[in-house]
């Protein structure tokens, strides 16, 4: 055969025919190739390699098994884009020329190939599409377009010029889309609501809210249901434990508008501590199957944002009914233990009950009380002793969970202080002590006595679930900390080997990034009806029950508590396979609730940077990547990126294994945990990203 009549279909097609492999020579001999032929051959089949038509193993060619996966688009800035595929399973990355036909949260049907020894896929075809609206800033030029502020950036969405002529540059709106982008086409919309110019007002925080499409009202049906909520205490009385002559209090933050949990305090005769945990009674008005608790499994949990919560629950109910304000009866669930002085629990019971709270502490004033202020302790003189016992028992209680290897993680907290306009106008460290620690410890008590009573009675429980770390996750923090002078035994995954690590770095100045480091290294908790304990509290037996108003997860768990009092069976198999259901979506709004909780903190840090561009602050690096190194501002607790470009005293390389830049010339470092001085060049407010430029030493 000559070489010009070689073509890609001959070797497809022979191939296709052959039941195995072939390699080069072979080939040669079924095609009976020439001299000239053989050369035309090597270049055909390079062709079909680089199109991922077939497959090299051992030298011997075979036809590449098409790989067809569906996923989920997740678009990055740059223009890229990767695919989410499953649980489990690695993101592909989606090329930039792919990515103009979707938008994030587009359900696409992909094949996978394989370009520059790397997987990709190549989109077949778009199965359901993530979004109706977009949240775009306007750009006017000789056409009208929008672009999307967070889902595809890169992308363009035509509209009528019309439909922009009363509207400023970057202006932003919700664009409607009439026609989705296509390979060689953008998108086409219309503007579907004006939401305003960031110039003329502060739009950080409900830009949030809508880019989440978090709810900001209730259905009027539920608004109408929790209207009709009363308190009985004389009927509920008949059946509950009568606790309101106790002194029984709140702690809580100076801000707190709603306050779910109460405690009390005695040492019995025999020199044990009694311990009252009183958690608010929701369940007693959220029915399941209302209007109110499906809008409330809706949301899952309350999102707590810097200038306002959207809570989980109607206010007659968060701040109201349910909130266990001082000197007022309310409805509550009661966990009641027992501990001897080595933090042993004796015995407990769990009930139904009414309490009247004697006093709203935050936690300075409880703080207050413990060390001695003697203007509150005249205040409060009912509260002093209770409180000191309270100290006595954290301590124990404490010292017997460091020694089981619970990992106190301890991260440094800021909180951003907004004014009535939703400026930002100050970043104040949250500075957590010794009151913050006894309310932890005995809602921490609760949660385990809850989990363990349902378990030992043979109920189904939803359970607070955290697994050991993945062994490659932890070679990576030990290699980390290697990187910083630290050398570790490689030991068995237990929570002591972690605690240990975090004690050692106690006092440094890389002591928060360590215990940042070690808690990146763990999985996250979740939940589930299917109990592996919970390894950072080293606890057999975990669940949420304490914080109700604003979990809908415990409000499950208070449900189950009620059926096993009144000695209710409950179909087993039915009930758990209900928990998994629930567990798997209320772990996914919780991460929602988390990030975007996290996201406006950062938002608005940005802003407030805005107004620091030129000055210069002292840092610590925290992340090292090889294009550039993240750098922690520790007046704001804020992060910016040092680009690489910026470092022009030399040419610097990644040294990936050590977490490092090196300098060729100079053998300068920049590793994790240095501590550098750093000065704000930039500030991008939309994605809430800083650039920084290190600050030359003088001399």
């Amino acid at each position: 055969m000559a070489q010009e009549h070689i073509t890609e279909e001959d070797v497809l097609e022979l191939l296709k025919k052959s039941k195995k492999p072939l390699h080069f020579e072979q080939i040669v001999k079924e095609l009976e190739l020439d001299k000239e032929g053989k050369k035309k051959l090597k270049k055909v089949l390079k062709t079909l390699k680089r199109s991922n038509k077939l497959t090299v193993e051992r030298g011997r060619y075979k036809l590449a098994e098409e790989e067809i996966v569906v996923g989920t688009v997740i678009p990055y800035p740059a223009g890229f884009g990767f695919l989410q595929i499953g649980e489990g399973k690695k993101d592909i990355y989606i090329p930039p020329f792919e990515m103009v036909k979707v938008f994030g949260g587009d359900v696409v049907k992909a094949r996978v190939v394989e370009f520059k020894g790397k997987k990709e896929v190549r989109i077949l075809q778009v199965i359901k599409r993530g979004k109706r609206e977009i949240i775009c800033k306007i750009v006017k030029g000789k056409t009208c377009y929008a672009i999307p502020l967070y889902d595809n950036p890169h992308q363009k969405i035509q509209l009528s010029q019309e439909s922009c002529k009363d509207l400023k540059k970057d202006t932003v709106v919700v664009v409607g889309i009439k026609e989705y982008p296509r390979a060689k086409a953008p998108a086409r919309g219309y503007i579907k609501e004006v939401i305003g110019h960031p110039k003329e007002r502060v739009l950080t925080i409900e830009l949030l809210i809508r880019k989440y499409d978090l709810p900001l009202s209730y259905p009027e049906e539920v608004i109408k249901e929790a209207q009709k909520f009363r308190l009985h205490i004389k009927k509920e009385l008949k059946n509950r434990k009568d606790l309101r002559d106790q002194i029984c209090f709140t702690i809580d933050p100076e801000r707190a508008r709603d306050f779910d949990d109460a405690v009390a305090i005695q040492m019995t005769p025999e020199g044990h501590y009694r311990l009252w945990v009183h958690i608010a009674d929701v369940s007693y008005f959220v029915k399941e199957g209302s209007h109110i608790d499906e809008e409330a499994f809706k949301r899952g949990f309350t999102f707590y944002l810097p200038d306002r919560a959207l809570h989980m629950l109607p206010e007659k109910l968060s701040s109201d009914l349910c909130s266990l304000k001082p000197n007022e009866d309310r409805l509550t669930f009661t966990c009641e233990m027992v501990f001897d002085q080595k933090g042993n629990l004796l015995n407990y019971d769990i009930y139904e009950s009414v309490i009247r709270s004697k006093a709203r502490l935050t936690y300075d004033e409880a703080l207050r009380l413990i060390v001695g202020d003697p203007a509150l302790e005249e205040k409060y003189p009912h509260l002093v002793e209770p409180l000191r016992l309270m100290e006595n028992l954290y301590r124990i209680l404490s010292k017997k969970r460091w020694e089981k290897g619970s990992i106190d993680f301890d991260l440094p907290e800021s909180e951003v202080i907004v004014d009535e306009f939703g400026q930002p106008v100050a970043v104040v460290p949250y500075e957590r002590h010794i009151a913050h620690r006894i309310i932890e410890h005995f809602m921490i008590s609760a949660n385990e006595t809850v989990a363990m009573h349902l378990e030992h009675l043979g109920y189904p429980c939803l359970y607070r679930v955290h697994e050991k770390p993945d062994p490659e996750k932890v070679e990576n923090l030990i290699e980390i900390l290697a990187g910083l002078g630290y050398k570790v035994k490689r030991v068995s995954l237990e929570p002591k080997f972690f605690q240990k690590i975090i004690e050692d770095f106690e006092g440094r100045p890389e002591e928060n990034l360590v215990r940042f480091l070690t808690l990146r290294s763990m999985k996250r908790a979740y939940y589930s009806p299917h109990n592996v304990g919970h390894f950072g509290l080293a606890s057999e037996h975990y669940a949420h029950f304490t914080s109700p108003i604003r979990r809908y997860t415990d409000i499950i768990v208070h449900r189950i508590l009620k059926k096993a009092i009144k000695g209710e069976d409950v179909p087993y198999e039915q009930m758990v396979s209900y928990l998994e259901m629930a567990g798997q979506y209320l772990s996914e709004r919780e991460r929602l609730a988390d990030n975007v909780e996290r996201e406006a903190i950062e938002l608005l840090k940005a802003r407030l940077m805005k107004g620091h561009i030129g000055e210069a602050f002292a840092g610590i690096i925290t992340g090292v990547v090889p294009f550039g190194f993240f750098v922690e501002i520790q007046d704001y607790l804020v992060e910016g990126l040092v680009s690489i470009n910026t470092l022009v005293d030399d040419q610097y390389i990644y040294d990936e294994p050590a977490h490092r830049l090196v300098g060729v010339r100079t053998g300068k470092v920049f590793r994790l945990g240095d501590v550098v001085k750093v000065k704000v060049v930039g500030v991008d407010e939309e994605r809430g990203r800083i650039e920084l430029e290190l600050v030359k030493e003088e001399g």
